[in-house]
């Protein structure tokens, strides 16, 4: 596996811009940019499709989805992307998915036909996991209609398993995530539903005479979201309504499976739009209960519901709990709500994420230390979702350029400049972003989705500087262990990723939990699974990639 050897250096300049935030915000000026685009030049010749005429259904707007997938088990991250269609000529097939492989040094070939997971439906987002424990990750593709569930057979190609497995739930499947709610070992699986929809229901909406996009409450028609517990001989059960998770209906996102509580049980987070948020707290015992209003996490501090898009998790303050980021509407602050334990503290402001995030349309959070000195980075994308005036030499109405922000002491992060991180600026209406380490050099890169364009392909140019380490937990069996929190001795203290890579807005990230060192040449490594004691690795060497098995008989 190649390695990029080139050094690039980065000069940071603290500055205080006036304005927005009345005392300013604090940006960080580089010499060089963080990233480099090379989707074109890597090979990936997608081209995403929302509509081929507009009609103004909001389906239309908030498509954009992306998997990283080691599909063929070589270790490197396969790209698959998430196709639309044409929603008003029903029954006929979409353009359709894409699978990407991976060479391992930076090109990409299409074997979407050979393998056959083309799905052609209207697709929106994907959750990738091990379902049955053979060893070979499988892929859950979200749909507006029926979802898809494709095993992987391990040789190349895929079988279709949806009805066998009993998961082709048929609503606006958004976001999901494969977890474990009962420690048994076996992945169960969450979807995250919109609006129920269908082209019937649509309404018209205008600002002044222009014709818009509605927003989802204009529709009145929540939807429930799914659960399905594994069942381990390939099945899966509906639980939904046994474990109280259809109480409460919502306009599902974003979702991310974590122990938020620290009891030893996978919760889950909801973002929705336009309705309240939901943090559903596991009992363990096959029950959850939507505890966000009385956690703080459910509202704004104002007491409101906003537009929640993707959601994702990350230990800002160092304590090995997670916090949590939600991305937003323009005119609405992204907010960064601090896990205090029994609740959460809205600190946007205080982290500067709150006021430079006013003017833009936030779907796809990602947390990544890009630059390996020991403090996880925030990259978002933008996309609008009102008509505006075209934007730094884009056609497109919808058109934002995305963020990148530094982390920093003391939880606090700085906007990179120039913005989105890339020497040219880059306008699309951007969705789904999933990060990973696509060419081997530990670096995390990110590729995002463009809706109605061709997807960024963002080569990490400043995490060649610094040491890094990345951990995969697996059982005695060889399956990840979704859900377990991994601890690294850095440079900053103690960090904590959580090891599931279904979070962000449609997307799944890579498995494996990525950590800086600056200038540490080893770190001492603590794995913690759910409901069993944590595992001490000891100290382990830098610049390498650790599959540590962690025997636990909670999870077997």
């Amino acid at each position: 596996m190649s390695r990029l050897r080139s050094l690039w250096f980065v000069v940071f300049a603290v500055v205080t811009v006036a304005g927005c935030g009345g005392s300013g915000d604090v940006v960080s000026l580089t010499q060089t940019p963080w990233f480099e685009e090379l989707a074109f030049s890597s090979g990936l010749d997608f081209v995403h499709v929302a509509t081929l005429e507009e009609h103004f259904w909001i389906p239309e707007i908030n498509v954009g989805g992306v998997g990283l997938i080691d599909f063929d088990n070589d270790d490197d991250l396969d790209i698959y992307f998430i196709q639309g269609g044409d929603l008003a000529r029903p029954g006929f097939p979409g353009p359709g998915n894409r699978l990407f492989m991976n060479d391992g040094e930076g090109a990409f070939e299409d074997v979407t036909e050979r393998s056959g997971v083309g799905d052609t439906g209207y697709g929106n987002g994907c959750a990738v996991g091990d379902y049955d424990r053979d060893g070979f990750v499988d892929l859950y593709v979200t749909n507006l209609g029926a979802n898809v569930l494709f095993h992987n057979n391990g040789d190349g190609t895929i079988s279709e398993m949806t009805a066998t497995a009993g998961v082709g739930h048929e609503g606006w499947g958004t976001s999901a995530t494969f977890l474990d709610i009962n420690n048994d070992g076996w992945l169960d699986l969450y979807v995250a539903n919109y609006i129920h929809w269908s082209p019937d229901r649509e309404i018209e909406c205008f600002t002044g005479a222009r014709r818009e996009y509605c927003a989802p409450s204009s529709y009145k028609a929540p939807a429930p979201d799914v659960l399905y517990l594994n069942l381990g001989d390939g099945t899966f059960q509906d639980v939904s309504n046994s474990s109280g998770i259809s109480q409460f209906f919502g306009n599902g996102l974003g979702v991310v499976a974590a122990d938020f509580n620290g009891d030893g049980s996978a919760d889950i987070f909801v973002s929705n739009d336009r309705m309240k948020n939901q943090l559903w707290i596991n009992d363990g015992l096959g029950r959850f209960e939507d505890q966000a209003l009385l956690a703080g996490c459910a509202l704004n501090q104002q007491g409101i519901a906003e537009a929640g898009m993707g959601v994702a998790p990350a230990d800002i303050d160092h304590d090995g709990d997670l916090e949590l980021f939600l991305c937003h509407m323009a005119e609405e602050t992204n907010t960064l709500y601090e896990n205090l334990g029994d609740w959460f503290e809205d600190i946007s402001a205080r982290a500067g994420l709150g006021m430079p995030s006013l003017r833009f349309t936030a779907w796809g959070p990602a947390f990544a230390d890009f630059d390996h000195d020991g403090h996880e980075d925030l990259y978002i994308t933008h996309g609008r979702v009102i008509s505006g005036p075209p934007s730094q030499g884009s056609v497109d109405p919808y058109a934002e350029i995305n963020q990148l922000f530094a982390g920093g002491h003391e939880g606090r992060f700085s906007e990179v400049l120039p913005r989105g991180g890339t020497s040219k600026p880059l306008v699309h209406t951007s969705r789904a972003v999933a990060v990973g380490d696509l060419t081997g050099d530990g670096a995390l890169d990110l590729v995002v989705a463009n809706r109605n364009g061709k997807p960024y392909l963002l080569k990490n140019r400043v995490g060649q500087q610094g040491h890094w380490l990345m951990i995969r937990p697996v059982d005695a069996d060889g399956v990840d262990l979704w859900g377990a929190m991994v601890g690294v001795e850095g440079p900053q203290g103690w960090q904590w990723r959580l090891a599931n890579p279904g979070h962000g807005y449609c997307a799944s990230n890579d498995p494996r939990v990525h950590f800086g060192l600056g200038d540490a040449e080893s770190a001492r490594v603590i794995v913690k699974p759910l409901g069993g004691a944590q595992r001490d690795f000891g100290v382990l060497p830098a610049n390498s990639v650790h599959r540590l098995v962690v025997t636990n008989e909670a999870t077997r």
